[in-house]
């Protein structure tokens, strides 16, 4: 060696270390639901309350003076998507009185007919939407290893 001792030689190959990257920066939180969830889950939600109805109306199919009600929840999700996630999160789905309904002799607008045809239709929607919803839900418990 040309004359350097073992510890001059040792802190000539040890180059001092760097600081450390300043911890206050952070990646913005990711979201795990999106619109597209939440338009799921809102489309479930408005669903329910038109079956809600259906189920009212046939509960009443033989009270004279009753009028058909129903939820138009694909309308109400429609609109609130067109304003964005936060029109999404409050779209709420209210009953309103039918009044395309043909009226009978007795004041009622409930068709028994009609109304198991549309229970059947928005039963089947109801179905297709959970289970797409489930699926969305399985994907991203595969991405995080949980499931």
């Amino acid at each position: 060696m040309t004359g350097l001792s073992s510890r001059t030689r040792t802190r000539k190959l040890h180059r001092p270390r760097t600081a450390a990257p300043p911890t206050s920066i952070r990646p913005a939180p990711v979201e795990l639901y999106d619109t597209t969830q939440l338009a799921l889950e809102k489309a479930i939600e408005g669903s329910s309350a038109r079956q809600q109805a259906i189920a009212e109306n046939l509960a009443n199919v033989d009270t004279p003076g009753y009028q058909r009600v129903d939820v138009d929840f694909h309308t109400t999700l429609r609109d609130a998507m067109a304003s964005g996630r936060d029109g999404l999160a409050g779209a709420a789905f209210t009953p309103q009185r039918d009044a395309t309904a043909q009226v009978r002799p007795d004041g009622s607008s409930v068709d028994a007919d009609v109304e198991a045809a549309a229970q059947a239709r928005n039963g089947l929607e109801y179905e297709a939407l959970v289970q797409i919803s489930k699926a969305r839900n399985d994907i991203l418990e595969s991405a995080m290893g949980t499931r």
